[in-house]
């Protein structure tokens, strides 16, 4: 149930509501709103009567929410979720653009491909200290060691550091590196990560798991959501299909209907989406057509040279021309950069 308060209702009959709502054995969620505040409630097992909160002072009306993922639910808040990121936005009329390597390979490697991302508009710079990978054989990333690096391009450039956190032992330590902590696809449905990424104030980049419905990657959101961390944003990355030709089949149609679904930032991969080089490009163009808030690609200065994902990372040149062809879309859907 959603508790939408009047215009003009002050904190004390907001605190009332709360009140009353954790009397009953249930949780609140104040949610800010453009023109006035709305609770939410979670915890009841079944369907609760308006009138508990509509006879209090200050109180416009208590409605049911018919969606699963309640707090995450555009029942629950109309208006698009903004993230402040240090100053720089995820989510709203400008994209936000997240690039660089797949994997932190070295000092220079990550500096050269920092300064680049930057030089051409991005605002974040994407790179993975802790890798997982399908083979125990392949590069792993360098740990720590790569989240120091991450913080010293950080700290040359001005860019928000975007870094995979793979499990609860290495939380902590992630979170006093990154900006944005991005949960990969594999960890989707990682409950108890999920559960303490929400007790974490930290922004969080949400992956779709390769196999998962959007029903089921809305509930993933709604874990971190319901432990009081608001700050997540979706990031479609491809799905498994029947087809071969391609790494994975970018699912172009979740965009659009996430916008109407969710109030939470949605973020597109090309990289991993289709996992060409020659072919991502055009997928991030589709991706900001169908109203993604924004992209993350993979751009590594000698692809062919890389530890992990070579084949789908764009040279900084072929990044720059993207950004070039970003800003025309961009400016046709009536979006920044």
């Amino acid at each position: 149930m959603l508790v939408v308060m009047k215009p003009h209702a002050g904190q004390p009959e907001i605190d009332a509501v709360i009140e009353k709502i954790r009397s009953l054995g249930l949780t609140a969620h104040p949610i800010p709103g453009a023109q006035r505040v709305a609770v939410g409630i979670t915890g009841n097992k079944g369907g609760l009567e308006p009138e508990l909160f509509t006879t209090l002072p200050g109180v416009a009306d208590a409605i049911r929410v018919s969606q699963p993922f309640k707090l995450v639910s555009r029942e629950v808040k109309e208006e698009d979720t903004v993230i402040d990121v240090g100053g720089v936005p995820l989510g709203g009329k400008d994209l936000a653009v997240m690039a660089g390597p797949c994997s932190v390979e070295s000092r220079g490697q990550l500096l050269e491909a920092a300064q680049a991302v930057k030089a051409s508009g991005a605002r974040f710079l994407r790179g993975g200290a802790f890798k997982p990978r399908t083979s125990p054989y392949e590069f792993q990333g360098l740990g720590e060691e790569g989240l120091k690096l991450l913080a010293a391009a950080r700290e040359e450039t001005g860019l928000k550091v975007v870094t995979e956190v793979m499990d609860v032992e290495h939380l902590a330590m992630v979170a006093d590196y990154a900006d944005v902590l991005q949960i990969g696809a594999r960890n989707m449905q990682n409950y108890s990560l999920l559960r303490q990424l929400g007790r974490v104030r930290r922004p969080i980049l949400l992956k779709r798991g390769p196999s998962a419905t959007i029903k089921e990657w809305l509930m993933a959101a709604e874990y971190v959501v319901s432990e009081g961390n608001y700050q997540v944003a979706l990031c479609e990355r491809g799905i498994r299909t029947f087809e071969t030709m391609t790494r994975n089949t970018l699912d172009l149609n979740a965009v659009p209907i996430l916008k109407a679904l969710t109030h939470l930032p949605v973020i597109v991969d090309p990289s991993h989406g289709i996992g060409l080089r020659a072919h991502v490009p055009a997928m991030a163009r589709a991706g900001i057509a169908a109203g993604a808030d924004g992209i993350i690609v993979e751009v590594h200065p000698r692809p062919e040279k890389a530890l992990s994902d070579g084949q789908q990372s764009l040279t900084p040149a072929e990044f720059d021309e993207l950004m070039r062809q970003v800003r025309v879309i961009a400016g046709a859907v009536g979006r920044g950069v």
